[in-house]
């Protein structure tokens, strides 16, 4: 097996395992920081002569599905790669590995448009003028492929010719909904889908957050156009304030829930009601950093 073959597989036994208990996010942060799965794996554990016995068996079921997986075609980039989305490395909920089809870019400048599948009229329409937007910004259009509008973003980006990414909730090979196959095609042809998960998993309760996380963490920001007091929007909103991205409300969210309306005092939370308002909003965003770096370099040189 080719080197890169092999740490996946050495990845997969840590995480299937799962030595002390540790959670998936904290195994792959732990490779991440030593740079090896197989290094890890190699090492006994504390107050232990010789690696687990568990090790051989699991490893060979491991080559196993990456060998399978190979001939299947399958693209996957784990935490030690370095084409892996840099942005992820500094979250909690970082992914040990991604699958993916289409073209991966690292930096991949972009912002999540997200919100309710059962969307309104005005809420698709801002949603398709929102990822225009960001295209004639040169930013990518990053949602999760759902209905309503996830979908109207993503084809929106691309009948502009921009960049788009789907961050999937179910395994690269499954088609969820199954009315965006055709979409998803298209997506994986013209720009990029990302899975967390193994390639045939299908969804499950779990996954949908699991995907927001990831959408959140890969993006310089969340747009969240349109959402329910229950939607699971409010999960991805809440998970970029914790990984200190910005969140940007229209103000119909911002009025008519409880979980918006509390957002919108917080730090790094702005609140648009047009697409103007928006493009001020990105901007500043985007302007951030330059105006962090500038206010530490009077502090030093004052």
């Amino acid at each position: 097996m080719e080197t890169h073959d092999q740490e996946l597989a050495a990845l997969l036994t840590l995480l299937r395992l799962r030595f002390g208990g540790a959670g998936w996010n904290e195994i792959a942060a732990e490779v991440a920081t030593v740079g090896s799965a197989l290094a890890l794996l190699n090492e006994p554990a504390e107050g232990e002569l010789f690696a687990s016995p568990d090790i051989e068996p699991e490893l060979k079921q491991a080559e196993a599905d990456v060998q399978a997986w190979a001939a299947a075609g399958y693209q996957c980039v784990t935490v030690i790669d370095p084409d892996y989305p840099s942005r992820l490395l500094g979250i909690r909920e970082i992914p040990p590995f991604l699958f993916y089809e289409g073209t991966l870019r690292d930096p991949d400048e972009g912002m999540s448009v997200v919100g309710s599948r059962s969307a309104s009229d005005w809420a698709l329409e801002f949603a398709a003028g929102a990822a225009r937007l960001l295209v004639a910004e040169g930013l990518t259009v990053i949602a999760g492929l759902a209905g309503g509008i996830d979908t109207a973003a993503h084809e929106a980006a691309l009948s502009a010719s921009g960049r788009t990414v789907a961050v999937l909730g179910t395994g690269i090979t499954q088609s969820y909904p199954a009315a965006n196959r055709a979409l998803q095609r298209d997506i994986a042809d013209r720009g990029l889908l990302l899975s967390q998960f193994y390639p045939d998993a299908r969804p499950t309760k779990h996954s949908f957050p699991m995907r927001n996380a990831t959408m959140s963490g890969y993006g310089l920001a969340t747009i969240v156009v349109e959402a329910g007091e229950h939607s699971g929007t409010r999960i991805q909103a809440r998970v970029a304030g914790a990984h200190g991205r910005p969140v940007i409300l229209t103000d119909r969210v911002a009025a008519s829930t409880a979980w918006g309306a509390a957002m919108v005092e917080r730090p790094n939370v702005y609140v648009v009601g047009s697409l103007a308002e928006l493009r001020q909003a990105i901007n500043d965003v985007r302007e951030a950093p330059a105006r962090l770096r500038s206010a530490l370099n009077e502090l030093v040189y004052a």
